[in-house]
């Protein structure tokens, strides 16, 4: 498992967490049944090198999500696969996201490339995704905020109470799960070296940011040796 970005937390974030709660990690006495690992918009269109929207380290984290994923599984977690989508109900509740915040280019490439059944809306050929698993699609950036999936009642329902987060990209739709995952009382986890973006700088700071304020982030060797410690 690589740590593709490079990433370790600093000192004086380390002071700080330790500060405000009294350990470093805070979420590790959750049981692996009560354990959902979230993996956000490992598709297609982000990560094939001919989309143009690609995020070419999402790539190189895929056997790192799949070796969590399948250590998860085994110990009676649930995995579940997010898929983002473009509908014309998401573009009429958030138009300035699709009209303002993209080019008519950009707006028009993504919004082909998301439909349910294109392929850049396919979930990356490369990913392990096993019977069992869930597959959610979602139509904004947080797979929890309100309007954008079911994720959040599909979970209460399966009494998950701990969310590990992957995938792309680490600070904007990972980061956004995350953190709504966090404000809804679900402790939340972001995996170091199992989510990617485009720049090191990107990643650490938004690591950073969540590990300050909302929740725990390790890396996956750390996780998959809790699952050893627990059975």
């Amino acid at each position: 498992m690589s740590n593709i970005h490079n990433f370790e937390m600093p000192d004086w974030a380390q002071e700080r967490i330790l500060a405000r709660q009294g350990k470093a990690i805070v979420h590790d006495d959750v049981a692996p049944g009560q354990t959902a690992l979230v993996v956000v918009d490992m598709q297609n269109y982000f990560m094939d090198p001919a989309s143009g929207a690609s995020v070419p380290k999402s790539r190189e984290i895929v056997g790192t999500v799949n070796a969590l994923a399948d250590a998860l599984r085994s110990a009676g977690g649930t995995v579940v696969w997010i898929r983002t989508l473009y509908t014309p109900e998401a573009e009429l509740s958030i138009p300035h996201f699709h009209r303002i915040l993209m080019s008519p280019d950009k707006y028009a490439r993504r919004c082909e490339a998301l439909q349910r059944d294109a392929e850049g809306s396919q979930l990356w050929p490369g990913l392990e995704v096993k019977d069992g698993d869930l597959v959610v699609e979602k139509t904004r950036y947080s797979a929890f905020v309100s309007g954008a999936s079911a994720l959040d009642q599909i979970l209460r329902a399966r009494g998950i109470g701990a969310i590990w987060v992957a995938g792309t990209m680490t600070n904007a739709c990972c980061e956004s799960t995350a953190r709504d995952a966090m404000m809804l009382n679900y402790r939340t986890t972001m995996v170091s070296d199992a989510n990617a973006t485009i720049r090191d700088d990107e990643h650490a700071a938004a690591l950073i940011n969540f590990a300050l304020f909302f929740g725990d982030v390790t890396d996956s060797a750390t996780l998959t040796g809790r699952l050893t410690e627990q059975a």
